[in-house]
């Protein structure tokens, strides 16, 4: 099974949707599995994890039923108020979903303290009784406070996406490169090769410009805990899907092909705990 680890659908308002705003006029639209399906055919991939972008139980709702429509989303990241008293009672409710295979909080908009929240930090304690994962959407400035998450949990399955979104236009490396090399010593913790074009010059990026941090990435987590994902549709903002797809797949292409299938889907399915 060759897998897509990240990307999104959404049925575009302007008022939920505010995040995107008017530098992101190219992604102020619908995204539905009828548009995404025909680029992952064109680069023979055969399924997708679809990620939450809002933050409601609605989200969770909606890609679900996308999920169950279409057999090739192989799995859904939701979204679930993780600060609730009542989470147990909701979470026992969800496990009947079979395609719910985890959640996120969106992270990246707040104060690392955020991860210090003690209604929150229950929550996280809550997933893995129910075999659900957590995706870690963070920026580098929020590394060291993951760490310390993170490591409280060593039985709960982690997974960093977008590479904790390095400052690759400007180039900056040294403190994401420590940050991100703390994190992987957590053998919990995983990571997405995912969402690298819009962190770069959206209009001027070059291959060689993500090397260094592919190449440290790789270093970090090896091959048994890397997935590829596209982050589509915001990856338009900055490229194609297939030049997305290339850059990753070009990278890995002098690796094994047991590595790259790994990296290009069982590790995904591992983590996530999909059937075939």
């Amino acid at each position: 099974m060759t897998l897509d680890s990240h990307q999104h659908f959404w049925n575009f308002d302007p008022v939920r949707d505010s995040w995107i705003d008017h530098t992101m006029k190219s992604i102020q639209r619908n995204f539905l599995p009828i548009d995404l399906k025909p680029e992952l055919e064109k680069k023979g991939i055969s399924g997708c994890i679809a990620v939450q972008a809002d933050e409601s139980i609605n989200e969770t709702q909606f890609l679900l039923s996308l999920a169950n429509e279409n057999p090739w989303i192989k799995g859904v990241v939701g979204w679930v108020d993780l600060h609730s008293p009542y989470l147990e009672h909701q979470l026992e409710k969800l496990k009947q979903e079979k395609k719910l295979v985890g959640f996120r909080k969106i992270l990246q908009s707040l104060p690392p303290t955020a991860m210090e929240d003690s209604a929150f930090l229950n929550g996280i304690g809550l997933l893995s009784k129910y075999g659900f994962t957590y995706d870690i959407l963070i920026y580098p400035k929020h590394l060291e406070a993951a760490f310390l998450f993170a490591k409280k949990f060593p039985d709960q399955k982690f997974v960093v996406d977008h590479l904790a979104k390095p400052d690759i236009k400007s180039g900056e490396y040294e403190f994401w490169s420590k940050g991100i090399q703390k994190l992987s010593d957590l053998p919990n913790v995983w990571c997405k090769v995912s969402g690298m074009v819009t962190e770069a010059d959206w209009n001027n990026w070059k291959s060689h410009d993500f090397t260094p941090y592919l190449e440290h990435a790789d270093h970090c987590f090896g091959t048994e805990r890397l997935m590829y994902g596209s982050d589509w549709p915001v990856c338009l903002l900055a490229g194609t899907y297939s030049q997305v797809f290339d850059l990753a797949f070009e990278h890995y292409q002098s690796f094994s092909l047991h590595e790259k299938e790994r990296i290009f889907g069982k590790n995904a399915q591992k983590f996530y705990g999909l059937q075939q």
